[in-house]
């Protein structure tokens, strides 16, 4: 897993290495990851180090140290390097190592907006961690003078522009091939729109990782895997999980099916369709015929290990009682769009939501998400996950690019592997039915004692599998259909599912 790191965590860990901070011990670790990321790049694209052209763009803080000392190490490569100042003070001894290896310092105007134009390279150092406003003066002036160019962009620890905790992004803002961070990932930095304008994220360990408190993290394969483990031997439908599904109507009848085909995708012992006489169940089976039809009261279903309801509904009286029924559910239930346009209208639902034992599990894009919560995502969309979950004591799944998914116990994860294949109709109605076997399958192996952080992490993992099969899906080209990403969630599955001793 990836962890995220706030800037104040960042910063209490500095301190607490008070001495490698003083000594400028953590700054030449940082610079050398700067360098080598550089160089790194310089080789990938043009073939070579020696020889080139790199800019350094330093602001009056830390963040222009580190570039500077970095460029002093590329100077040593072979590399011409030159800084541009933003301002009249700067960093001392990273200018005077800069100088002492042969490196030029320009304050900015024309002839540093030359050398600019000219880079094979330019290296941000213009602002760090802690800013928060908009960009004014000079600095301004260098970020809009950096919009054209055809240079590689590297910046040091965070684009300038991009707040490193919330993701927002000023109306100006360095945008980045690469950006090197110190220490520990920061979540403006996979959480959009921040995460649009860093690039490819790297962490550099400058020792100060035992400090470190965690805010959140990026699931992995490895840590995906423990929730889709191979069945063994003595398993069987019950213990391997059933799912409740909930879904479709006359104008959206296609919900029923997405939803079902990617519940039957994710390889649990069942599911089983609430069939609501509206004429949609003999289709749905036909197309699946693992599926079974059911008509009994969910409340008093004991069979399903989790509840899936919302998908395709248009926000009937009877779309209202299938809601109000599965919250009576004794399991994890996921609410899904239409169920979401309905609870955010009704205050005795989300009376029902907030008293739940079991975990609820919301799945709004950002327009649903409006009519839940007014918590506005111009202010971070984490911290607007965060506040709904906590209000409603659900986990929430804040769909988009970097899809947010916050648990009511302050858990949170964001999905790095997001792609442009999932914006498609009914990739949503996909997601929930898969999420809600892998919560069934979960719930069944815990025998229904699932927690909400345990719920989290679960949740977490289907939205992980979910993106990788958009990924998959898309190696075939656009456009993609919400049918493809179903079709490819077992392949997505099988990548990272590990065997165990007693499968077969």
């Amino acid at each position: 897993m990836i962890t995220l790191h706030e800037v104040a965590a960042i910063r209490a860990a500095e301190s607490a290495h008070e001495q490698e901070l003083n000594s400028g011990l953590l700054m030449q670790r940082a610079a050398h990851g700067v360098s080598v990321a550089v160089m790194n790049l310089l080789t990938e694209v043009l073939g070579k180090v020696t020889g080139t052209r790199v800019v350094i763009l330093v602001g009056p803080g830390n963040n222009g140290g580190d570039a500077m000392f970095a460029g002093a190490k590329l100077l040593r490569r072979g590399v011409r390097v030159i800084a541009v100042t933003a301002a009249e003070e700067f960093h001392t001894a990273g200018a005077e190592a800069l100088k002492l290896a042969g490196g030029l310092i320009l304050p900015w105007g024309q002839e540093a907006l030359d050398e600019l134009r000219s880079a094979d390279l330019v290296i941000d150092g213009l602002l760090g961690i802690g800013a928060r406003s908009e960009l004014t003066g000079c600095i301004l002036e260098i970020v809009r003078a950096t919009r054209n160019l055809h240079s590689m962009m590297v910046c040091v620890d965070v684009p300038t522009g991009v707040d490193a905790d919330t993701g927002i992004v000023a109306s100006e803002a360095i945008l980045a091939d690469r950006t090197v961070t110190f220490g520990g990932c920061k979540p403006g930095l996979v959480v959009t729109p921040g995460k649009e304008f860093a690039g490819e994220v790297q962490v550099v360990d400058i020792g100060i990782s035992d400090s470190l408190t965690i805010f959140g993290g990026c699931l992995d394969a490895a840590d995906v895997a423990y929730w889709v483990q191979e069945p063994i031997l003595s398993d069987h439908k019950y213990r391997r999980g059933v799912l409740g599904l909930i879904a479709g109507s006359a104008q959206y009848p296609g919900a029923a099916f997405l939803a079902t085909s990617s519940a039957v995708a994710a390889d649990i012992g069942m599911v089983e369709y609430f069939d609501r006489g509206d004429d949609l169940a003999k289709p749905v089976i036909a197309a699946h015929p693992p599926v079974v039809a059911t008509v009994a009261d969910p409340a008093t279903n004991e069979r399903v290990n989790a509840w899936v309801a919302g998908p395709g509904f248009t926000g009937s009286d009877e779309d209202y009682g299938a809601v109000a029924a599965v919250l009576r559910c004794s399991t994890p239930v996921v609410l899904d769009a239409g169920a979401l346009t309905i609870v955010a209208s009704s205050p005795e639902l989300q009376r029902v939501i907030l008293d739940r034992e079991f975990p609820t599990v919301l799945t709004p894009h950002e327009g649903e998400f409006s009519r839940l919560c007014d918590v506005p995502l111009s202010g971070g969309r984490i911290a607007a996950a965060k506040s709904l979950a906590k209000q409603l004591r659900a986990v929430v799944v804040l769909k988009g690019a970097g899809t947010i998914i916050a648990g009511p116990d302050g858990s949170l994860y964001v999905d790095l592997l997001g792609t442009p294949a999932l914006a498609t109709a009914g990739s949503g109605d996909v997601l929930a039915g898969f999420m809600g076997s892998l919560l069934s399958a979960a719930a069944a192996q815990s025998q229904g004692e699932i927690n909400q952080a345990g719920a989290t992490e679960v949740v977490a993992a289907a939205v992980w599998l979910h993106s990788q099969a958009g990924r998959i899906a898309a190696h075939g080209g656009y456009p993609v259909s919400a049918a493809q990403i179903a079709a490819a969630l077992p392949a997505a599955v099988a990548a990272v599912r590990r065997p165990t001793r007693m499968s077969l």
